[in-house]
């Protein structure tokens, strides 16, 4: 039989451009192990996606401020804080960045995000203030309360359904896969991985994005 996953999206199942990878269309409702989509995005993006791959909805969101399992949500992260903290940094000059829809924000429920060009120093300076920390998944900096982390998501998951995190195969390419790394039984960083994965990893993948997902599945279905 082959092992549970646990995926992060974005760099992991998508393309260079960060769209996603087509083929995970063929091998992700197919895996026959359950597969949890663990990311930093809001929480309706892994729920669409799950419903568009036709999986259960089990989910990672938020950097593990939001987490789905077996149809109960619970949440971790404070947003009223990030917001607030987000808010005073736009106060003394800083622009997270977004368009007036800021659909990057307007559905996330325990953390706000700026983008990469925001001012990373004051933004850091601001969320320290209120106790927040900020991380930077690459795609943007994530203002959020300390010590919500994807692995801790992962244990809530197993709790629920009755799983040993060390069941679980996880695949990632980011800072914010390392504390998952951390709590499943085997990991893999996909080549386009950043440092910080790429050494809390098991092993670091030669192929990137989706190639190097697809390699580490495929292995599984021939070693398992």
């Amino acid at each position: 039989m082959v092992p549970p996953l646990v995926l992060d999206i974005d760099g992991t199942l998508t393309d260079a451009d960060g769209h996603l990878d087509p083929r995970a269309f063929e091998a992700l409702p197919s895996w026959d192990a359950p597969v949890i989509l663990a990311t930093g995005k809001a929480f309706p993006y892994p729920v669409s996606l799950c419903h568009y791959l036709g999986l259960p909805q089990t989910v990672i969101a938020e950097n593990g401020g939001v987490v789905l399992a077996d149809g109960e949500v619970t949440f971790t992260g404070d947003r009223e804080a990030a917001q607030a903290a987000a808010d005073e940094f736009v106060a003394r000059g800083g622009d997270l960045g977004w368009d007036a829809a800021d659909t990057a924000n307007r559905w996330r429920e325990t953390e706000i995000i700026a983008r990469l060009d925001a001012d990373e120093a004051l933004l850091r300076e601001v969320a320290a203030e209120f106790d927040l920390e900020v991380i930077d998944t690459g795609f943007a900096y994530h203002i959020k309360t300390p010590g919500v982390e994807k692995g801790v998501g992962l244990e809530r998951v197993c709790e629920t359904m009755d799983y040993d995190p060390e069941e679980f195969v996880a695949v990632g390419d980011s800072v914010n896969d390392a504390s998952t790394f951390g709590v499943a039984g085997r990991s893999f960083a996909v080549a386009n991985a950043d440092d910080v994965a790429k050494e809390a990893a098991d092993t670091v993948l030669g192929e990137s994005y989706m190639d190097g997902t697809l390699s580490v599945l495929e292995s599984l279905r021939e070693n398992e």
